[in-house]
């Protein structure tokens, strides 16, 4: 389908809980018409020709669960969808985002945040380390504890495309349990910050293809639960962190196109 999004579809937001109109050929705007008090639980764009900015009316989305929008949007990062209460999933991949990052407008945003992927945009600057103390959902080290559920409701699972473990896949469920940060192929400098080390039940963490520096041993040794780690095309320096033997659960790492020294750490 090529055409606008009808305005009409915001306004039926009264009762719509899903809108997935993914992998078309929409053009034009988000619409701006997302009105207060809406159901809206789901809503995925992703693989349309979207422009201009993401409007502030998805603030009255307070309900969302699940938000994709993999465009041409052309905006700063949106921190006031950190205040959506519901929030999981958060897939601004590939549009054309840009600045910093920096710190968050309102303390404890994104708490029940479990997946997010900034990646292929124009972000610069540090990694949000700020944001890195509120992501509560992602701290829990006894998540794999918890009963396996799949994100949707009692009729429809949402889905999503995700790298995991070096592959590009579709996850046709999504489960409650998987923690994913992607924010490869943009323009982060400086370190990795200690504070992602609080996020024990992440299993993938791509910053691949970045500006990033120094030695990350301190920010990792406590992902515990971590499976898959890129950290290719960076400005990586010094050894291998030994502590990463320590991470028993992974399976992928990629620590290609640095400028690391010295053995290959063993053990474990």
């Amino acid at each position: 389908m090529s055409d606008v999004i009808p305005l009409c579809l915001g306004n039926l937001s009264g009762s719509l809980s899903m809108l997935g109109l993914r992998n078309n050929k929409f053009h034009g705007t988000i619409p701006k018409t997302f009105a207060k008090g809406n159901k809206l639980r789901s809503l995925n764009l992703n693989g349309n020709q979207l422009e201009g900015i993401l409007l502030r009316s998805l603030e009255n989305c307070r309900h969302l669960e699940v938000l994709d929008l993999g465009n041409k949007i052309n905006d700063t990062f949106p921190h006031w969808l950190g205040t959506l209460p519901n929030l999981r999933v958060l897939v601004l991949r590939a549009n054309s985002f840009h600045g910093t990052i920096g710190y968050s407008m309102t303390k404890f945003s994104f708490t029940n945040l479990r997946i997010i992927d900034l990646s292929h945009n124009k972000f610069r600057g540090f990694l949000p380390t700020k944001y890195f103390d509120y992501l509560k959902a992602m701290m829990n080290s006894s998540v794999e504890k918890g009963k396996l559920m799949y994100i949707g409701d009692s009729y429809y699972h949402d889905s999503m495309m995700v790298v995991m473990k070096g592959l590009s896949m579709e996850l046709v469920k999504i489960q409650n349990l998987f923690t994913t940060i992607d924010f490869s192929n943009n323009g982060f400098t400086r370190e990795i910050p200690k504070s992602i080390g609080k996020l024990k039940s992440l299993k993938g963490l791509i910053i691949s293809h970045n500006k990033l520096t120094g030695n990350s041993s301190l920010s990792l040794e406590k992902l515990s639960n971590l499976e898959w780690l890129d950290l290719s095309s960076n400005k990586h320096t010094g050894e291998i962190p030994g502590q990463l033997v320590d991470l028993t659960s992974l399976e992928v790492l990629n620590l290609s196109g640095n400028c690391l020294v010295g053995p290959i750490p063993r053990g474990n």
